[in-house]
């Protein structure tokens, strides 16, 4: 199977900058798609920003200019710098990866989720 794995999330100023990471590891034959999402208490989880294998980008809206999604291919990891952090991006932050796995099967996997917190 495919197992992934987030770091990077913790607590920061209004202002402030993380970067999150995700790796990827298992049975993989080729990732397509891989992104960050978020859930802020009682809200709905959301897409922040989704890289293709070739580099195609999505953003949200809310975060565009102020956050990148970067992969290295290589090594099967996403990353997501966050520049200019607000209070309303606190969340929690999920990890995603479109797998495609040496059986040729593809699903989506998702990582336990790491906390970012924006606060004075």
């Amino acid at each position: 199977q495919v197992q992934l794995v987030e770091s990077g999330g913790g607590l920061v100023q209004p202002g402030g900058s993380l970067r999150l990471s995700c790796a990827a590891s298992g049975s993989i034959f080729a990732i397509n798609v891989m992104g960050w999402y978020r859930q802020a208490p009682g809200k709905q989880r959301e897409l922040v920003a989704a890289i293709t294998m070739v580099g195609s980008l999505t953003y949200a809206d809310s975060v565009k200019g102020r956050f990148t999604i970067s992969r290295d291919n290589a090594k099967n990891t996403v990353y997501l710098q966050m520049n200019s952090l607000r209070p309303e991006d606190t969340a929690l932050y999920y990890c995603n990866a479109n797998v495609r796995t040496y059986d040729l099967a593809r699903s989506d996997y998702w990582g336990q989720g790491t906390q970012v917190t924006v606060s004075s």
